[in-house]
């Protein structure tokens, strides 16, 4: 049979194979179901360690041993083993270095429970950029090249190679300075306190106030606020925290070039704002409590201007207190809640939303209102990627806060509203400064108050972490429509 083909005369022949010719065609299925079963099956990694969440299990891993350990009877003057809320809290606030508490740390733990303490805080403070580095080494055997920029992004560094001696510098740089600091405190203590005693309370408060903990183990009445006029202590402590605040790897670009000009942009704006909001947050201090005779009234002005300083310090990073937050003025409560919010810089052991991301968040706003097209600082562009994960960030943290803030007006009904943002905005930015009330909060209140140090701890370098993960240029982009804004 022919088919004919239409307007033509001729007919179309159909086609049969001459010798020679070869016949192309698709496999049945069901030749090729033996082949795909012989094929190995590719390795899929596993969610449970990608990044951002392998940080966050390490981290509650060590929540749930400190909490362990702190239960154990010996850890605390009182009969029988401790009450598993008291454990959980402290532990989530060592590991995180907050230093909320809800025991007094000098009077209720034992020796055996400070050491406990303390050695949550060092893990703590070097968690992310140490723990966390040695954990992806041992368990993939090898870092692959998405878990070297997952290192990369939670360390703050440019670099993809060398990770194992990049910790063994921080670790060593971290002991040095620890070091150091304890020895300045201990020749101050060795005259308050025994041999023993000087040894102990030195150790303590160097690692406290370097890793920004803000815990205080003082055998004196009113803790630290005993030391409102020793500049020595403060001086000692104050500089520990601000190490600690800016993170290891500013401390490596000024030791290394040791020029303004030649540090890199995350180090002039860090060094920057944090000179910038120390200095404010002293002025605003001492104007406000200069004539509060319940904190800096009566104090000569030397001490007035120490401790307008120290406070200034502690409350971006540390949390350490030598007057009353419960007796201070609204205006100074109000004022440094914002910058508890800010926090340290990225990569450091301070918590927060990062001076570096409210720093670049200020650049873009001063940058748009200048009517730039592009935010820059020091002669240099920052780059929109990086400005949309800062804004990010950012709006998040607000969220979460006032989240957390309105949980809090619902289950801690009586309690002053500032009193619940200050306490709030302490425990996300892991300061640890508090006017009194963490203590009396109710069992529903002091878990919002966990979860809120656990949050600020990790959640603006997870948001980050998996903001850099998924990075990818856009394939496609719809036509832009004006909106009306303002």
């Amino acid at each position: 049979m022919t088919l004919e083909s239409q307007g033509n005369d001729d007919p179309i022949q159909p086609w049969t194979p001459k010798p020679g010719d070869r016949v192309v065609r698709h496999p049945r299925q069901e030749e090729i179901r033996p082949v795909l079963l012989t094929l190995p099956t590719p390795k899929v990694p596993s969610r449970a360690l990608a990044s951002p969440l392998l940080i966050i299990y390490v981290f509650a891993g060590f929540i749930t041993v400190g909490t362990l350990l702190l239960l154990l009877p010996m850890t605390h003057h009182e009969d029988g083993i401790t009450p598993l809320k008291v454990a959980l809290f402290t532990a989530t606030s060592a590991v995180t270095v907050t230093g909320l508490v809800i025991q007094d740390t000098a009077t209720y733990w034992t020796r055996t429970g400070q050491v406990i303490i303390l050695g949550l805080i060092f893990v703590g403070g070097l968690g992310v950029m140490t723990i966390g580095t040695f954990l992806l080494i041992l368990i993939g055997q090898r870092v692959t090249l998405t878990q070297r920029l997952l290192v990369k992004e939670s360390l703050g560094v440019n670099q993809l190679g060398g990770l194992v001696q990049l910790t063994a510098a921080i670790v060593l740089v971290a002991v040095l300075i620890q070091t150091v600091g304890f020895i300045a405190l201990l020749a101050r203590f060795l005259v308050l306190y025994s041999p023993a005693e000087a040894v102990w309370q030195a150790a303590f408060h160097a690692v406290s106030a370097f890793n920004n903990a803000g815990f205080v183990a003082l055998t004196e009445e009113g803790g630290l606020s005993s030391f409102q006029a020793d500049g020595a202590v403060l001086g000692t402590m104050g500089v520990l925290a601000v190490l600690g605040g800016i993170s290891y790897w500013v401390i490596f670009d000024v030791v290394k070039y040791r020029r303004f000009s030649l540090f890199t942009l995350t180090t002039k704006l860090v060094l920057t704002a944090t000179g910038i909001l120390l200095l404010i947050g002293a002025m605003v201090f001492f104007t406000f409590e200069h004539g509060n005779p319940r904190t800096i009234g009566s104090m000569s002005l030397e001490d007035k201007v120490i401790t307008s300083v120290f406070e200034s310090i502690s409350v971006r990073t540390t949390g350490f207190a030598t007057v009353d937050y419960g007796e201070t003025e609204q205006q100074t409560n109000f004022f440094f809640t914002s910058l508890m919010f800010v926090g340290g810089a990225s990569g450091s052991v301070a918590g927060g939303i990062k001076v570096s991301t409210f720093a670049i968040v200020l650049v873009a706003v001063l940058s748009t209102i200048r009517g730039r097209a592009h935010a820059s600082a020091f002669g240099r562009e920052i780059p929109q990627t990086l400005l949309q994960r800062a804004l990010v960030i950012a709006a998040v943290s607000t969220a979460f806060v006032f989240l957390v803030v309105l949980a809090l007006t619902f289950s801690e009904e009586g309690f002053d509203f500032s009193d619940l943002f200050f306490e709030s905005v302490s425990a996300f930015g892991t300061v640890g400064l508090s006017t009194g009330l963490t203590p009396d909060l109710s069992s529903w209140g002091h878990f919002l108050i966990i979860f809120a140090m656990f949050v600020g701890r990790l959640g603006p370098l997870a948001i980050g972490l998996a903001m850099a993960q998924r990075a990818e240029r856009d394939l496609y982009r719809y036509p832009q429509e004006q909106v009306t804004i303002g």
